[in-house]
């Protein structure tokens, strides 16, 4: 498994360094090389290695091959008696030998990320403080406000690339975990690197602890987090701001994510800061363009056009807004009015349907409250507006009831049903009770992944819509061309290239995602797309080269050992 550092260019000059390469550090030697996961190898040194780090005498005398680690790894994770124990097996990995971690999750990605992220990274994050052992990564709380250049700088890899940052508010469908949501960063940024080839050492979690309104949390000993009222206001904006800016000092080239804010937040920092850094939020453009993919997809199914399709969400919130706002953005490119495209989507949140004339809508709310009599009953607004997609992104579990499936399945020869909460507890229905009440009708898709159902002796396997599929090809893409801005035109083109890789077999079995197997050419085939915009709108700092996909391709991370001798 010998890593190659240089890489031939894509024009094929010399052998360049690739921009995503970490910057060249001291080599551990002794202890100090064993203890450090970016140069462990752990029984894999070979026996010159061992010589010449100072290594004889603290491995056992025999030298294992890659395969042979990835062969106990395995045997051990699957000896453990459930997945909260598996996600802390894989972590300790992590902290061990990051490049065995990346072997195995790279080599069973389809068993590793319901591990490593949802629906098991829910789960963990609510016992991060019993689970806690090795920080990893970076938290500013806002008792450090005026030094957070300076915290930043305390980080030892200076070309980050890659920041997924957090405040802890709405972790998942679970609400506020404070601190402990820094299981989401850290899962997010293993996705980056298992899912787009991002080089593990340029990328950056980071979780903002302004405490949290839970009060379970409060009261808990282990809790990882200031014990105190969750930062509101203006000393908020200003911890924020300070951040931002932090960042384009520190790690001018870094991609900002912002991850699992809450609703109040998450639109106005989108608002205030996508036109301004290299920034998005995945919760609403991330999980809108895969929802998006999913749409496309399913035309293909129907034989339909996405002009033609009337959604029905319940859920308000992030997900729901981001999904129809990119819905209309791409009605908008068909030449359909932005007003008419909007009137194609309702929502249904905890008082209702969202119709004209109602109290206290937010801002983001406004645009799609139609005119329509109030309704608080699911079934009564299916019955009503008769759409052709349900879409749910409410965390309330079991809220898709058998009359409702039934009732879209009588509305519909082919009715889409997307339960997109997560984790598995909060999605709104099962792949079963999809296919079973519409009798086998259902193109269903879901926020955390569920197994094959058998039905009338058909095999149907449902489609997970994790933004997986999205943000590590949209994040390569924008590194790789040292893009400015993300635009939501970016998310557009990316949803339409992950559709495209949805063929005829994932179709005839009901899937409307390709496989997880094939994230990688995915996500390097959803980079292309995202580069190609970013050179359309003249964003791309780095001259266009002769040979894109090539350039792409040579910029992923391989989980492959350095020789050390």
């Amino acid at each position: 498994m010998k890593k190659t550092i240089k890489k031939p260019s894509a024009s094929g000059e010399k052998a360049v360094y690739s921009p995503l390469q970490p910057l060249p550090n001291p080599l551990p030697k002794g202890v100090s090389c064993l203890q450090n996961p970016i140069y462990n190898k752990g029984a894999a040194f070979t026996l010159a290695e061992r010589e010449a780090l100072s290594l004889q005498g603290l491995l056992p005398p025999r030298v294992y091959t890659p395969d042979e680690q990835v062969l106990r790894i395995l045997s051990n994770f699957n000896k453990k008696p459930n997945d909260l124990e598996r996600y802390i097996h894989m972590m300790g990995l992590q902290d061990r030998n990051e490049t065995l971690f990346y072997k195995v999750v790279m080599d069973h990605i389809e068993e590793m990320m319901p591990i490593i992220y949802t629906p098991t990274v829910g789960r963990a994050c609510q016992e991060y403080g019993s689970i806690f052992s090795r920080p990893r990564g970076i938290y500013i709380s806002s008792r450090d406000r005026g030094r957070v250049k300076k915290i930043l700088r305390n980080w030892q890899e200076k070309n980050v690339r890659m920041i997924v940052v957090t405040d802890g508010e709405r972790i998942l469908g679970l609400g506020d975990l404070g601190a402990q949501g820094m299981g989401i960063p850290i899962g997010k940024l293993a996705l980056y690197t298992a899912c787009a080839g991002i080089h593990p050492q340029v990328c950056l979690p980071i979780t903002i602890d302004v405490g949290t309104n839970n009060e379970t949390l409060l009261r808990d000993s282990l809790y990882t987090g200031l014990r105190e009222p969750r930062l509101r206001g203006e000393r908020y904006d200003e911890l924020i701001e300070e951040f931002v800016q932090a960042v384009q000092e520190v790690f001018p080239k870094a991609l900002i994510q912002f991850e699992d804010f809450g609703n109040q937040n998450a639109f106005r920092l989108l608002e205030k800061y996508q036109d301004k850094v290299c920034c998005f939020n995945d919760d609403i453009q991330g999980t809108a363009a895969v929802a998006a993919a999913g749409l496309f997809s399913v035309m293909g199914m129907i034989g339909s056009t996405i002009q033609k399709q009337r959604l029905l969400f319940l859920g308000a919130g992030e997900a729901g807004i981001g999904i129809a706002e990119l819905f209309v953005e791409a009605l908008a490119v068909e030449g359909v009015d932005r007003e008419v495209a909007r009137h194609q989507c309702w929502f249904m949140d905890s008082k209702g349907l969202i119709v004209r004339g109602r109290d206290n809508l937010t801002e983001q709310k406004l645009p799609f409250a139609h005119e329509h009599p109030a309704c608080t009953d699911l079934l009564a607004a299916v019955e009503a507006l008769k759409p052709t997609a349900l879409i749910g992104v409410s965390g309330m579990p079991s809220s898709f009831t058998k009359p409702v499936v039934e009732a879209m399945a009588r509305i519909n020869k082919r009715p889409v049903i997307f339960a997109l909460s997560n984790p598995t507890s909060k999605a709104e229905c099962t792949a079963s009770d999809a296919y079973t009440w519409s009798d086998g009708q259902a193109i269903f898709a879901s926020g955390s992944p569920f197994g094959p159902v058998v039905h009338k002796g058909q095999t149907f396997v449902p489609g997970q819509g994790n933004n997986a599929y999205i943000f590590p090809g949209v994040g390569l893409g924008v590194a790789a061309v040292e893009a400015r801005h993300v635009t939501q035109s970016m998310f557009l083109v990316a949803a339409r290239a992950l559709a495209c890789q949805v063929d005829k077999n994932d179709l005839k079995q009901g899937r409307i995602y390709p496989s997880l197997k094939r994230i990688q050419e995915v996500s390097a085939h959803i980079a292309v797309a995202v580069a190609e915009e970013a050179y359309r709108l003249k964003l791309a700092a780095i001259p266009r080269p002769k040979n894109l996909p090539a350039y792409i391709a040579s910029m992923m991370y391989k989980p492959e050992y350095p020789m050390f001798a």
